[in-house]
């Protein structure tokens, strides 16, 4: 009985948490329910915490419910891949290769905002402001040394702030209108539709183990993504056999709910305490980071055939799951928008932490040299 209360508690939370998403959801929002989950858990873990009674050394829900909302809308990607992704690539791949740089130096800008006006030190501040995922990050960061807790708040302050404003934003731009996006298609509940249900969750965990062993972002939505794509591919063209599974919307509010309410349960109030200063820098910066990432977007848009809404959500600062959500519910390119999400990452986790580690250097040998010159005087 003991073993079952925790999860009796994480189930009371993701409720409470989902019926806040339920609420947002009447409102027409598109991802409102990911939004009101993710308001609604936040709320619950910071002011009210007897409520849910989750236990003491907990750092919010586990993981895997986190997990199984990447799977589901992994195996909801993958089963819209089409040929479009390919095509866009190759006509708009100097556009997509520009706005991958503009990311590494936008983010630079930022952490050196941050790093000016805040008491961080340099190579946290840099680590704090790179959109590399709120999972690679900090542990990209404590291999250099950097402050791991200032690093996890900062990050998950900038995903919060990303959720909240850029689906918003794009709705309110585009409101409900639908594209030409091919979408998945809809099959009854029959013994064949639930058979290819389940082979895509097989494949899902299959794909997860593969992304962890290449160490891919967010390998349950990225691997899942991929291997049920691979097997729809390979079906269609060697067998002819187009494999379509039972898949309801209620998966994808699933998804939300539990990726909202994963997120939402990492705040607490320790989170804050004595961070004030760093908290309202770490906002302007994360802040102006998303106005410069929407204006190359929107450059880009002008500039290619990659509509604002699908170039907007695919180069947000962060956010593989919900900007790829947020793209289903608009039908947006969402194959695109959590590729070019996937090689930002892969990108900016290549390139910058060499970088910092450079800077690191470079500044440590400026400060010493003062030090060596008052020695010899």
């Amino acid at each position: 009985m003991k073993k079952g209360k925790p999860l009796h508690k994480f189930l009371l939370f993701i409720a409470l948490s989902g019926f806040g998403g339920f609420i947002v959801s009447l409102t027409g929002l598109p991802i409102g329910w990911m939004i009101g989950t993710l308001l609604t858990a936040t709320v619950l873990s910071i002011f009210y915490p007897a409520i849910v009674k989750l236990p003491p050394n907990q750092n919010g829900l586990p993981k895997y419910w986190l997990y199984i909302g990447q799977a589901i809308l992994g195996i909801e990607l993958g089963q819209r891949v089409n040929g479009t992704v390919l095509s866009v690539f190759h006509e708009s791949w100097l556009s997509i290769v520009i706005m991958l740089v503009l990311s590494v130096v936008i983010s630079l800008g930022s952490g050196l905002f941050l790093w000016k006006y805040s008491k961080l030190d340099m190579l946290t501040s840099f680590f704090a402001t790179t959109p590399g995922g709120l999972s690679a990050m900090p542990g990209i960061a404590e291999e250099f040394g950097a402050n791991t807790g200032a690093v996890s708040i900062v990050q998950t302050l900038r995903a919060f702030l990303v959720i909240l404003t850029i689906p918003i934003a794009i709705t309110i731009w585009f409101g409900h209108t639908a594209s030409d996006v091919t979408t998945a298609a809809v099959a009854g509940f029959d013994i064949q539709h639930v058979g290819v249900t389940v082979l895509f969750a097989v494949l899902a965990v299959a794909g997860y183990k593969a992304g962890k062993l290449l160490k891919l972002p967010a390998p349950w939505l990225i691997g899942a993504m991929f291997s049920v794509a691979g097997v729809k591919i390979i079906g269609f063209a060697w067998l002819g056999f187009d494999f379509i599974a039972w898949w309801p919307h209620s998966l994808l509010i699933i998804s939300q709910v539990l990726i909202g309410a994963s997120i939402g349960s990492r705040f607490t109030k320790k989170m804050f305490a004595g961070l004030g200063r760093m908290i309202v820098v770490s906002m302007v910066s994360t802040i102006g980071m998303i106005v410069a990432m929407l204006a190359c977007a929107y450059a880009v848009s002008l500039f290619s055939d990659i509509s604002f809404l699908t170039s907007g959500l695919a180069f947000a600062p962060g956010g593989i799951a919900e900007m790829s959500t947020t793209a289903l519910v608009l039908n947006g390119d969402a194959t695109f928008v959590v590729t070019v999400q996937v090689l930002r990452v892969i990108v900016v986790c290549v390139t910058l932490p060499p970088l910092f580690r450079l800077l690191r250097y470079v500044e440590l040998r400026r400060k010493s040299i003062p030090l060596r010159s008052k020695e010899v005087h």
